[in-house]
C-alpha cells in the first residue's frame, strides 16, 4: 500500500469568494484615512502638490465666467482616452454672451479647434481654464484678472442644443470639475463600506 502524503491544507470556497471583496474594502479604508485630501478620493485627479490649493481653499475665489445654468454636468473619464465630459455646459445664454475671466492669469492659447474657436487661460499653479465656443481679440500672453472680460459666445458652434459655454479645467493635466474652484459643488468623499 502506497502512503499518500498530506499536502497543504485546503483553502475553503467560501473564504475565496470573499477575498475580493475584502480587498476592496481594506482598499477604500487605506482611502479614506489616507492624507492624499478630498479631490483623490472624489476620483477627480491627484492631489496637488503643497504649492497648489484646491478644493476648500480654493472654493469660492474663482467665480463663473457667466451667469448661467449648468446644462450638462461635469463627467470624469475612466480612463485618459476614455468617453467623458471634461467640463461643464452653461446656459442656455445668446450669441454674443460675455465671457469672463474666473480667477487672474495669462491667455495660453486662442484659435480654432476642429471647427470651434477656443480660449485657454493659464492660472498658474498648474490650473488652466479652456472655454469654447468663444470669439475675441485676446493673443497668447495677454494678462487677465478675475472677471474681465475675454471674449463672447461664438455664435452657432457649440455641442448644446442651445447656445452655450463649454468651461473645463485641467489641474496638471487631468480634468476635474470647474464648480468645484467656485465652491458651486462640494468634493465627494468616500465612506467605508459597510458589512453585509
Amino acid at each position: 500500500m502506497n502512503a499518500v502524503e498530506p499536502g497543504p491544507p485546503r483553502q475553503r470556497p467560501e473564504f475565496r469568494r470573499r477575498l475580493p471583496g475584502l480587498l476592496l474594502l481594506l482598499l477604500v479604508v487605506a482611502l479614506a484615512t489616507s492624507s492624499a485630501g478630498p479631490l483623490a478620493a472624489s476620483g477627480v485627479g491627484s492631489s496637488p502638490d503643497s504649492d497648489s490649493p484646491i478644493g476648500q481653499q480654493l472654493q469660492g475665489l474663482w467665480r463663473s465666467p457667466v451667469t448661467a445654468a449648468e446644462l450638462r454636468p461635469f463627467a470624469a473619464p475612466p480612463s485618459p482616452w476614455g468617453a467623458g465630459h471634461r467640463g461643464v455646459d452653461l446656459g442656455p445664454l445668446t450669441a454674443g454672451a460675455t465671457i469672463r475671466a474666473p480667477a487672474d492669469g495669462h491667455v495660453s492659447f486662442a484659435g480654432v479647434v476642429v471647427d470651434r474657436p477656443v480660449l485657454s487661460i493659464d492660472h498658474g499653479s498648474g490650473y488652466l481654464s479652456s472655454f469654447e465656443p468663444v470669439e475675441g481679440s485676446l493673443e497668447v500672453g495677454d494678462m487677465v484678472s478675475a472677471g474681465d472680460p475675454v471674449g463672447t459666445l461664438a455664435p452657432g458652434r457649440g455641442h448644446c442644443t442651445a447656445p452655450c459655454l463649454h468651461w473645463g479645467v485641467r489641474l496638471h493635466g487631468e480634468y476635474v470639475n470647474p464648480l468645484l474652484l467656485t465652491g458651486d459643488v462640494e468634493p465627494s468623499v468616500l465612506l467605508p463600506l459597510s458589512e453585509r
